[in-house]
């Protein structure tokens, strides 16, 4: 095998790209400067958890993206995040892998490079932990009413209110991947029941039977109502698919708890965000903790601001002072079994949605 041209378009530490590059010697990293990153995304804007400090490059905007379509024109494979450059598929014909540095690619699960045999990889799996202590987080916030402190101490408000338990409450997940399967995990540790959804089930399973330890129910999407109407704590954790857009909408909304809580950690489209807001304002539903939004960042004349019921977070749940080392851990992996011939991990599936 000839050499591999290995492209990475987000600023990573030293000692990152050096594992990178001393993982085989047929690998030839090449590391786009902050300019050219600039180019590559088009300017939009990037997590602020990648190390994007500028690198003295002089290059102007139109020279770094004359010298960014240059490397491009020999790449063979691309860590790249969720933005994808524009002509890529065009300008990269001998591309053959892009590593996604995000667990979600609906931004373009409908690109060409997707059609014509490119291989997609998604970042699944690496989120996992975070996430989960942020669900986690967010059911303790609402169940020791930490969303009415903070208020009060901001208003100088002492207030007075019963804090309820999270042990024998029903927490309801939908999607059992990676992240699904940590929520559960925890919310098992504190004495919850586990209902919740996965795309493959075709029937109801009862505890260890639906192959989750932690799951003390798991039933197919045709059987949501099920966890809705039980659920104290409803946690989406599916991808964004057109199956999946809009499916907690008005229906959904009101077969649930007027003492639930509904936690979106997925992609905010999933919910219908007008919806929600009108069942937050009418009691349909005790509260909802968002980390995700249908348009993001949320507006500042979205109304869910200042609603007393909601918990606002601009799309951290899955930060990490560890993220950038363990996508690198991964895409390493990924880099072994592709020089090795073997299957990829975390592959896209165009019929799937991800």
């Amino acid at each position: 095998m000839s050499d591999i041209n290995v492209v990475l378009t987000i600023g990573l530490a030293e000692e990152l790209v050096n594992r990178i590059r001393e993982l085989d010697p047929r690998l030839n990293v090449t590391v786009l400067s902050s300019a050219q990153r600039q180019a590559y995304r088009g300017g939009h804007p990037i997590w602020f958890g990648y190390d994007e400090r500028q690198d003295g490059a002089s290059e102007s905007p139109e020279e770094a993206k004359s010298s960014l379509e240059a490397i491009l024109g020999d790449t063979e494979v691309i860590l790249s995040t969720y933005v994808i450059y524009p002509d890529l598929f065009s300008l990269a014909p001998r591309l053959r892998w892009v590593q996604l540095t995000s667990a979600g690619a609906e931004n373009i699960i409908d690109s060409d490079f997707l059609r014509e045999g490119v291989t997609v990889t998604t970042a699944s799996g690496i989120h996992a932990v975070p996430v989960g202590e942020f669900v986690l987080g967010i059911m303790l916030a609402f169940a020791k009413g930490l969303h009415k402190a903070v208020r009060g101490q901001m208003e100088h408000e002492w207030l007075s209110y019963l804090p309820s338990e999270l042990q024998g409450k029903t927490a309801g997940i939908l999607g059992m991947g990676a992240i699904g399967s940590q929520i559960a995990r925890y919310a098992k540790a504190f004495g919850m029941r586990v209902i919740a959804t996965r795309r493959s089930a075709e029937r109801p399973l009862a505890g260890e039977q639906s192959g989750f330890v932690d799951v003390d129910e798991l039933v197919p999407p045709s059987q949501l109502n099920r966890i809705l109407s039980a659920c104290d704590y409803l946690v989406i954790a599916v991808p964004l698919t057109a199956e999946t857009r809009h499916m907690i909408g008005e229906a959904e909304l009101r077969a649930m708890k007027p003492s639930a809580v509904l936690i979106n950690i997925s992609r905010g489209a999933v919910v219908d965000e007008k919806m929600l807001v009108r069942a937050l304002k009418e009691g349909w539903i005790a509260g909802a903790g968002l980390d995700v939004f249908e348009q993001e960042p949320l507006p500042k004349d979205s109304e869910l601001w200042g609603m007393e019921n909601v918990i606002v977070t601009p799309h951290v749940s899955g930060a990490t002072p560890l993220y950038v080392e363990r996508l690198v851990e991964l895409f390493c992996d990924n880099l072994r079994r592709y020089l090795a011939g073997e299957p990829l991990r975390n592959v896209v599936d165009v019929k799937r949605g991800y």
